[in-house]
């Protein structure tokens, strides 16, 4: 078994979106870890969330990025505030007791990240990816949303890239 969360925070090209899987390293989701370190996709570079180098965070977790790096402006926004932005949620999330302590080291997550390749203000695509993280570990955690608020309120929201029915 393992649990997933979704969280789309802020606006603008900074805007993040995130999506992610947390389970156990002996179970699905860490065959799914070690296959992103393991088959890389090129132009879609998977890579652990770090802190600082030789510094990563824990449970351990790989991000992998939803839109192609076609260059070295790309890469630095992924390898820089987004990357430290969710290393930063999941070791909060952890002191926060949203995460179990105790499970730190049994646990992995596969996150992916968005950063619009038109971005550009390094503080914004940090704490977007940081609150959108963390609120997505909170939803994987609390099961949010539940299937009877998903069905309540299905028709009352609008998906920001699609206005249609």
């Amino acid at each position: 078994m393992y649990l997933n969360g979704e969280a789309r925070v802020g606006e603008g090209n900074e805007s993040a979106h995130i999506d992610l899987i947390i389970g156990d390293k002996e179970g699905p989701v860490g065959q799914s870890f070690a296959n992103a370190l393991a088959i890389q996709m090129e132009k879609h570079t998977p890579l652990y969330a770090i802190i600082a180098p030789n510094f990563i965070a824990k449970p351990v977790t790989m991000i992998v990025p939803k839109v192609t790096i076609k260059g070295m402006s790309d890469a630095v926004k992924i390898f820089g505030p987004a990357q430290k932005a969710v290393a930063m949620a999941v070791v909060d999330s952890v002191y926060e007791e949203t995460i179990p302590e105790e499970k730190a080291e049994d646990l992995c997550i596969v996150c992916s990240v968005f950063v619009h390749p038109d971005a550009s203000d390094k503080d914004k695509i940090y704490r977007y990816n940081y609150e959108a993280a963390k609120l997505a570990l909170k939803r994987a955690f609390t099961r949010e949303p539940s299937i009877d608020e998903v069905i309540n309120e299905k028709d009352n929201f609008k998906h920001p890239f699609y206005e249609g029915p």
